[in-house]
């Protein structure tokens, strides 16, 4: 019998992880899904679901619905990917954490199988997730799409309503070079029959989502047509047309992007009403309210610390940059200090070109196969006029970043998912 911790390196070190590895653990089919899930006894189809899927946004969507379940009185499954700091985020019942020992017991019951079969580190996780929402009788899940849409291996579900988030560039050497291509493989995980929301209208592939809906006969929204958000100060109230449907809502996520967000998953639950579930306006005050806390959800436009102000986000390619500086730029403060490192799968010259020159920057690598070397790094920023050290480690940037700022500063952590998942602090 494995101990936890054997089981996770066996996890993380014999099945290809993309996390760690990059394209390499990436399965261009279903069938080792397939065959997983028909081993498992099919759990997929024993679950109620909620599939979402998009380039940015689609981990805060998926926290924002779960948490409103929750309050309605669902037992709610969670279902996210990549996590920060321990394996265990990546599966939630009403916000809890997977035991341990259920992993490990998992992996052990199921060895020679996963021997024989060889599934992707993503693959396994996605049969253990269904197993035990399954097991433990969860009323509904909401699922978060890895990678992509079509071809990744959530899509093996029948959801009661698809959400599909923002389409903009990331793993194009994955999904395709285009916005269209991109946005067809998101467009995979829309089901016959089945109500899908799409959280913005983007003039490059609305035609994408129109076309496969209507091949599917899946009734379409698009959530920023149907629904204005109007901000007050500390809220927000969201419209159907002229009518109110909810007044001074207020939401635990606190970056300017994220209204584009709350749209869609507005969206999800009218669907969901339509459907029959219980959801009480109630239940959705308190679960946008409360997310990070009912949920466990970090890292999106977190602050870490005050005078000076340090932040923390995981946005990582080229929208999800944008939307960052442009939050940045909101901010009042004397010097800005950043702590960037990247993974070198991405185009970073879509990230460094949108960068601040006037920020003085502190490059690191994060500890994983798939880090951008710092000294790589450091070279490609400055030929678009980024200052900065080299550090030998993310938490040495952070100290270092923290030494050098004045009170009336503001410390931004980020580029990469990794760089955050290594801050001590979250």
């Amino acid at each position: 019998m494995m101990t936890f911790d054997e089981t996770l390196h066996y996890l993380y070190n014999k099945l290809p992880m993309f996390q760690r590895i990059g394209a390499a653990a990436y399965k261009a089919n279903l069938d080792n899904t397939i065959a997983l899930c028909n081993y498992l006894g099919n759990p997929e189809r024993q679950l109620k679901t909620v599939h979402i899927a998009g380039t940015n946004g689609k981990g805060s969507s998926s926290h924002l619905v779960a948490a409103v379940l929750q309050q309605a009185g669902y037992k709610t499954g969670l279902y996210t990917s990549p996590h920060l700091k321990s394996f265990t985020e990546r599966i939630r019942i009403n916000g809890q954490a997977i035991e341990e020992d259920y992993i490990t017991h998992f992996v052990n019951k199921h060895f020679d199988f996963i021997e024989t079969l060889q599934p992707s580190f993503f693959e396994m996780t996605v049969g253990l997730a269904f197993s035990y929402f399954v097991e433990k009788q969860v009323d509904i899940a909401v699922i978060e799409v890895g990678l992509g849409g079509r071809l990744d291996s959530t899509n093996v579900i029948s959801p009661e309503v698809s959400l599909i988030t923002n389409i903009s560039y990331d793993h194009q050497n994955l999904l395709g070079d285009t916005l269209p291509q991109i946005a067809t493989e998101k467009a995979g995980i829309i089901k016959t029959h089945t109500p899908v929301v799409v959280s913005q209208w983007q003039e490059e592939v609305a035609k994408v989502f129109e076309q496969k809906s209507q091949a599917e006969n899946s009734p379409l929204i698009f959530a920023d047509l149907k629904y204005q958000i109007i901000a007050e100060v500390d809220n927000f109230t969201v419209l159907r047309g002229k009518k109110v449907l909810f007044k001074d809502l207020s939401c635990e996520l606190k970056g300017s992007y994220q209204p584009k967000n709350f749209k869609g998953v507005i969206g999800v639950i009218e669907c969901l009403r339509q459907k029959g579930y219980d959801i009480r306006d109630e239940a959705v005050h308190t679960g946008f309210a409360k997310v990070c806390s009912l949920t466990g959800l970090k890292g999106r436009w977190q602050q870490l610390g005050q005078n000076p102000l340090i932040i923390c986000d995981t946005g990582h390619n080229e929208d999800g940059i944008r939307q960052i500086v442009a939050q940045i730029q909101q901010q009042k403060f004397k010097q800005l200090h950043f702590v960037l490192g990247a993974v070198n799968d991405k185009a970073i010259d879509k990230i460094l070109v949108q960068l601040p020159k006037n920020a003085i920057y502190y490059f690191c690598k994060p500890n994983l196969p798939r880090g951008l070397e710092v000294d790589s790094l450091k070279t490609q920023a400055q030929t678009y006029g980024l200052e900065g050290n080299v550090y030998t480690s993310v938490q040495a940037a952070i100290q270092a970043a923290k030494q050098a700022a004045e009170a009336n500063d503001m410390i931004f952590i980020g580029g990469s998912t990794f760089v955050v998942a290594e801050i001590d602090e979250l």
